[in-house]
């Protein structure tokens, strides 16, 4: 069984004389450097100049300065920025002004698994990954919680890479809920297999198939995207409170037998089977390779699919329904 830490297993003094640099003030930026800061720790918080963050970071009480800038000044930087963008901050304006003693960490492993990023030998690398979104990690922190965490060392020169990479999560909020243990290469495919095949390409396709169905059945789009769309939160919560079999027990008899009849008729074994070779592509490294040349190329193909996607009628009818539902669509702060 893997190991699986909490608070008590966590002291956060290891940090109190170092300084954690955290690149980037987007979700998971702005949620670390603030816990982080809350939690009693020294944080500065690394930008571009241009950034839009700049004043933001500011605001919230934070010492910003150049992501060159930080990295001088830091022992432990906290690369939180989207994966295409590392490689080229990393060896411009990281690598440049790292020390002997230095800990490069991550919150998600794709640029170390796939080697686009390579730290030199003389620093610890480790990866603390909320299994949350930023502004979960921020506010469950404020009420006395927490999202539980992913943790892995790739590199422990140190000898205290795993003590550092606790203190670390303690001081975001993630020991109250619990860290889990693994290694880069097991949390980079199994995220992105999760993203791909289920929750973001398998469920988005899946709602618009759904749609589509209904409306060239002649059904009224607005009642088809509240089957298909609008009524999924309410399963998904009911299967993040309490697993598959609570929502099972929630839902109606007729909803109940239909899920377990039908279910296995829409994802059958040759669902399964691309799943596998969705994997295969990401343990191969080919996802990888094919991500990094479409972001070297201005992003062509996913430019393109997203302004398809976009212009799809469930897309339509539900903007023009929301507008109707005004407690639905708040932007996350």
């Amino acid at each position: 069984m893997p190991s699986i830490y909490y608070d008590r297993q966590a002291d956060i003094k290891i940090l109190k004389n170092k300084t954690i640099a955290i690149i980037g003030y987007g979700s998971q930026g702005h949620a670390h450097a603030r816990n982080l800061h809350d939690s009693g720790l020294k944080v500065v918080v690394g930008l571009r100049k241009e950034s839009i963050f700049w004043k933001r970071a500011q605001k919230d009480g934070l010492k910003v300065m150049t992501v060159a800038e930080a990295a001088k000044v830091s022992n432990i930087i906290m690369i939180l920025i989207p994966d295409d963008k590392q490689r080229a901050m990393y060896d411009n304006e990281i690598a440049p002004h790292l020390k002997k003693g230095d800990a490069i960490a991550f919150g998600h492993g794709f640029n170390i698994h796939f080697g686009q990023v390579v730290p030199p030998s003389s620093v610890d690398v480790f990866m603390i990954a909320p299994k949350g979104p930023g502004h979960l990690v921020r506010r469950t922190y404020e009420q006395g919680a927490g999202v539980p965490c992913l943790m892995a060392i790739h590199q422990d020169v140190s000898k205290k890479t795993k003590k550092i990479a606790l203190a670390y999560a303690k001081g975001i909020g993630g020991t109250r809920a619990g860290v889990l243990e693994t290694t880069f290469r097991e949390e980079t495919e199994t995220d992105l297999f999760g993203e791909q095949a289920v929750l973001c390409g398998g469920v988005t396709e899946l709602i618009r198939a759904g749609f589509d169905t209904l409306v060239e059945a002649g059904y009224n789009p607005d009642l088809a995207y509240f089957e298909c769309l609008h009524e999924l939160k309410l399963i998904v919560d009911l299967i993040y409170e309490g697993g598959i079999g609570n929502m099972r027990y929630s839902i109606s008899t007729t909803a109940a037998y239909g899920d377990v009849t039908r279910g296995p008729r829409i994802i059958p074994q040759s669902t399964r089977d691309e799943m596998k070779k969705v994997l295969a592509e990401i343990q191969s490294g080919s996802f990888a390779r094919e991500f990094i040349l479409e972001n070297q190329a201005n992003r062509p193909v996913f430019n393109a699919r997203l302004k398809q996607d976009s212009e799809h009628q469930i897309e339509v009818v539900g903007e023009k329904l929301r507008k109707m539902m005004p407690f639905v669509g708040k932007k996350i702060k």
